[in-house]
């Protein structure tokens, strides 16, 4: 019988966050290729036939090759339960990848040999420094011309401002790359570029060990040694505690198209990455091992099956243990709620779990119950904190352009926005109703969902604005006179809160002059 200490212990959930394109869906795949979850890699091309992505399911996402929601993965992988959320790489989603290092415990990010540390890159590390998420980084794509690797670390250094120590070492790249020197467990892999086939490893003794020249000829045998011994010169020895404090970035090299470099990493992780963490919580910190429930919903995603117009709430477990049909608390509503069919995921087949322990994700059926940020506890009332909606940037007029389906319209648009897509303003001055985003292509987005996951068809009309912020105020007084003067420019949230419309930078920054008594915020969380 294993206990709730064996079960925590033998977990590691985490996220994959990248740019676009640097191979982050990719490595995801060769994951759980390791795992036994897949058989065959997305990337075959059997004659025409191109099997899609395993992560990518939304019929969008096909399209143009993108991840647009988080897709939540489980697998066991020797002794360990591992959870992968993969999360979007494009920065319109940004957000939602802001919520989903809410539900980890760790992250790798994965960078592009070629095009190095990019700007999306650099804000997602923002967030992990915020909460002192241990960090792994894997360089991809090094069977072609990229660059040269001290360069690479010196910049992951300056870029993401967190000490770097290679655990593997390429040996040439792009057309000449010969394979990866393992320093973590001191062995040598040579590349062989297959796509289905993991390479040969050759067992070293030690670097001055002839077998090394054999494998990749003596010049690159003699660089390689020379390489090593600038890094043990230059960088700290691997210290796992500094990495678990998210000090220190284990950095490691190779191809996940090639599924090459890819295994080390996963071995590496399991072994040093951290169990569940400890939760923070508005009333208290919350311990993975305590024996009562609790759990929060981070993200809900509507119709993952397209035959059931259904929505499901992703429930991490912080503490305790999950069970079905057990009674919960809904912390927000004060009801209490049994869920008959929980589910895990592989990508999107889902089955039915009895039980769920601190680390892993549930998926909860949601008729409407759950927002982002909801806890579930066995009976005590805790919220736990930090699922922000950031001010929307982007904003257009939400119309009807079929009289005969406002009812599908108004439900796709409640659901999409319970999902945390984008965000919701009803204009206080016309009734209009406003969609605001953090980025173009999501207004792509909820238009082909609601056309073709509810029927609905809408067309978006231009509104001219520079930010929506919410508004408070200690004195009734001036929140009812700042809004007379602004009743134009007045909305509500789907909370019911005020929301001031500015339509410039300069109207912004006289309003917060003119109204000392009003606190103007840019984020939900307040």
């Amino acid at each position: 019988m294993s206990t709730l200490t064996d079960e925590i212990s033998r977990r590691r959930t985490f996220a994959i966050i990248s740019h676009p394109d640097a191979g982050k869906t990719t490595l995801t795949e060769k994951l759980l290729l390791f795992g036994g979850a897949i058989h065959v890699a997305g990337a075959v091309k059997s004659n025409k036939i191109k099997k899609t992505a395993t992560s990518d399911w939304m019929e969008i996402e096909k399209q143009r090759g993108i991840s647009v929601a988080t897709s939540v993965m489980g697998f066991n992988y020797g002794d360990y339960k591992i959870n992968i959320l993969d999360t979007p790489g494009h920065q319109d989603f940004a957000e939602d990848t802001y919520r989903t290092l809410t539900a980890v415990d760790s992250v790798i990010i994965v960078v592009d040999v070629a095009k190095g540390v990019e700007q999306q890159t650099r804000k997602l590390m923002e967030v992990c420094r915020m909460r002192n998420t241990p960090v792994i980084i894997f360089v991809n794509k090094l069977d072609r011309e990229g660059r040269d690797p001290f360069d690479i670390l010196d910049e992951l250094e300056a870029e993401l401002k967190i000490n770097v120590r290679p655990l593997s070492w390429p040996i040439n790249g792009g057309a000449k790359f010969k394979g990866v020197y393992n320093i973590y467990e001191h062995s040598l892999d040579l590349f062989t570029p297959n796509k289905q086939r993991v390479s040969e490893r050759v067992e070293i003794d030690n670097l001055d060990d002839p077998r090394i020249d054999e494998a990749v000829g003596e010049a690159d045998a003699e660089k390689l040694r020379e390489d090593l011994e600038l890094i043990e010169g230059v960088y700290p020895e691997f210290d796992k505690e500094e990495y678990l404090q998210g000090k220190l970035a284990p950095v490691f090299f190779g191809s996940a198209l090639n599924t090459f470099g890819v295994k080390e990493l996963l071995d590496c992780f399991v072994e040093i990455a951290p169990t569940p963490r400890p939760t923070k919580a508005e009333e208290r910190e919350i311990e993975p091992e305590e024996e009562a429930f609790t759990g929060f919903v981070f993200k809900i995603h509507a119709n993952m099956d397209p035959n059931h117009r259904s929505c499901i709430a992703f429930v991490k477990v912080c503490s305790g243990k999950f069970e079905r049909n057990a009674n919960y608390k809904h912390v927000r509503s004060g009801k209490m709620m049994r869920f008959s069919a929980p589910t895990a995921f592989m990508a999107q087949k889902k089955s039915v779990v009895d039980e769920a322990y601190p680390g892993d994700i549930v998926g909860i059926p949601d008729t409407g119950n759950f927002k982002i940020g909801d806890t579930l506890t066995s009976g005590e009332d805790i919220h736990f904190k930090g699922l922000p909606s950031f001010s929307p940037e982007m904003f257009k007029y939400i119309e009807n352009s079929d009289p005969m389906k406002a009812k599908q319209l108004d439900k796709g648009i409640q659901q999409l926005m319970d999902e945390g897509v984008a965000q919701l303003f009803i204009n206080q001055f016309n009734g209009r109703k406003i969609i605001g985003t953090v980025g173009q292509l999501q207004f792509e987005v909820i238009q082909y969902r609601l056309l073709h996951e509810y029927g609905a068809q809408c067309r978006w009309e231009p509104i001219s604005l520079y930010k929506a912020c919410w508004i408070e105020s200690d004195d009734p007084a001036a929140l009812e006179a700042f809004k007379k003067r602004k009743h134009q420019f007045m909305a509500v949230d789907r909370e019911g809160r005020d929301v001031f419309l500015a339509d410039s930078a300069y109207v912004l920054q006289m309003a917060q002059s003119d109204f000392p008594k009003i606190r103007f915020h840019f984020a939900s969380e307040f």
